[in-house]
């Protein structure tokens, strides 16, 4: 982010893609063909018509260096975004940054341009959570009977020396969330957590345990921190005993699903899975005891070290640790008090965090786009799938996640079938393109598919290219209608009745089939325009 102070123009720059980016390549190629800039020259004045002109060309350029690879995968060559909503929010605070490193220190004459493109990048940005299609709105549960431990929790991390401009709240489904207290604007930090009081592998190191384990081969620094936290939760001196007793007694992830809920996912990828990260734990659990029981009798207690607490610590860390960079530079697995109540969304308020200030020896969450007072302040978990989020979190989210997609392995062209190419679907209505081309399918997809059935030169006879996409869509359906039969029928309202993992198995199972559904149904609509 730079300015070229000469009186005529004002450069406004974004940082250039650099190869230490994984997608470097992708990135560059889409970047050339599209013709994209990183430095633009603003004039002294712009109308209208203009600003939004060249901030269209800034804000694709954003998008570009927001990218990853799922985004990389699905972009079609119209498609000049957004990308997601988490992207699109990424893209407007790039540009919204560069813009007040312009504003901070200039006196150019440009400036009222720069104030026209800043207003125009924060309208975009508070538009972003009511077109991102994201249902983020819960129902407040006014019968919650938790609301003393909650207000214990909040006096315990500010009497710690926590800074929050949010409150907890409960939310039917949902469980405990963060809201805004105030009306809370971009840069805002919601919460500032001190770094002394994020539980990391550090803790260990002063601990007897860590003396006692340290050697172990199978023992790394996430499993030794899983055991003290299991150990520190019934510690009655706890530094952490208010933090430990408000935490939930299950944390209903899909580590936890039971027999039927597992019977509901068979068939599907998820089931797989699960049964998989279930078998993991318990193996990791069965290399530890009853070795440490016999070996560290004086530190694993039998009643504190079982399987189901063992469950309940790891599902803790999966579903509120975050990975943060410390003052000393070393990135670590923790789990933050008050922070790890912040609720996951598709569009979320916070998206920037995960660095403790080196002033301040603060961790802080600034805001990246408004959330209003009485408002759920939302996190960005990652860019994950809802079978990741199931998985390790216990939710499927509502609305359209661009990560969603199922993967699908062909031969490698060129190899002799130990070689796969790795392609993948979303939900066919996130396409930009339903007609001819790609019908809906992702670009890359329709190519290999063309190429396997060696009709992809695109100097073939327009009947010849009809017969390929023939081809193609028909070899679709033979892949998708199986799936979509193995489904079965949606069970529809009887849902509520059922356990909360059945539930959330058929959430899922429901996701699953209107993906499969929509791929199925724009194969069919590309063989009927054929017809026509």
């Amino acid at each position: 982010m730079k300015a070229n102070m000469a009186k005529a123009k004002l450069s406004f720059c974004l940082p250039p893609l650099t190869q230490d980016d994984q997608f470097y390549a992708e990135k560059k190629n889409l970047s050339d063909a599209r013709d994209l800039r990183y430095e633009f020259e603003l004039p002294n004045s712009l109308s209208t018509d203009e600003i939004l002109k060249i901030f269209d060309q800034i804000i694709q350029t954003a998008r570009l260096i927001h990218m990853d690879e799922i985004e990389l995968y699905f972009v079609e060559d119209e498609d000049f975004g957004p990308f997601s909503p988490r992207n699109e929010i990424g893209s407007l605070n790039l540009i919204l940054r560069t813009i007040d490193s312009l504003l901070s220190p200039t006196n150019h004459q440009a400036i009222q341009v720069l104030r026209e493109l800043r207003n125009v990048t924060l309208s975009k940005l508070h538009l972003v959570g009511t077109q991102s299609g994201v249902v983020d709105h819960m129902m407040i549960d006014e019968s919650s009977n938790n609301i003393e431990e909650d207000d214990s929790l909040l006096r315990w991390a500010k009497n710690n020396g926590v800074q929050s401009k949010l409150n907890i709240g409960c939310f039917k489904g949902a469980g405990r969330g963060l809201i805004a207290s105030d009306d809370l604007s971009i840069g805002d930090a919601a919460l500032e957590i001190p770094e002394s009081l994020i539980i990391s592998e550090d803790l260990i190191f002063q601990s007897e345990m860590y003396n006692a384990v340290k050697e172990l081969q199978i023992m790394t620094s996430d499993t030794m921190l899983t055991l003290w936290t299991m150990r520190e939760r019934f510690n009655p001196d706890s530094k952490f005993k208010i933090y430990f007793d408000t935490l939930p007694e299950n944390f209903n992830t899909g580590l936890s699903f039971g027999i039927e809920a597992l019977a509901e996912l068979e068939g599907t990828l998820l089931f797989e899975e699960l049964v998989q990260s279930k078998e993991h734990l318990r193996q990791q659990y069965d290399m530890l005891f009853p070795m440490l029981f016999s070996d560290y009798p004086d530190i694993f207690k039998k009643e504190i070290y079982t399987w189901d607490k063992f469950l309940w610590a790891c599902e803790l860390f999966y579903s509120n640790s975050m990975k943060v960079v410390f003052s000393d530079g070393k990135l670590k697995t923790c789990l933050v008090p008050v922070a790890g109540l912040l609720n996951h969304s598709l569009c979320p308020h916070i998206l920037q965090y995960g660095r403790v200030d080196l002033l301040t020896k603060y961790l802080k969450f600034p805001l990246s786009r408004p959330c209003e007072r009485g408002q759920q302040c939302y996190l960005s978990y990652g860019s994950y799938s809802s079978s990741h989020l199931l998985t390790f979190y216990g939710f499927v989210p509502k609305g359209d996640n661009y990560y969603d997609f199922i993967p699908l392995d062909f031969d490698a062209l060129d190899g002799d079938g130990s070689a796969k190419s790795q392609h993948m679907v979303r939900g066919t209505w996130l396409s930009k393109s339903n007609g001819p081309c790609t019908y809906g399918l992702p670009h890359k997809l329709v190519a290999h598919l063309r190429s396997a059935l060696n009709c992809g030169d695109l100097m073939d006879s327009a009947p010849d290219r009809k017969e390929t996409d023939r081809e193609v869509l028909e070899m679709m359906l033979s892949i998708f209608n199986p799936m979509l039969e193995e489904l079965g029928a949606s069970d529809g309202p009887v849902w509520e009745n059922r356990s909360w993992d059945v539930i959330l198995a058929l959430e899922f199972k429901e996701l699953q089939r209107v993906i499969i559904s929509s791929v199925v149904a724009s194969c069919n609509s590309g063989l009927e325009l054929m017809k026509l």
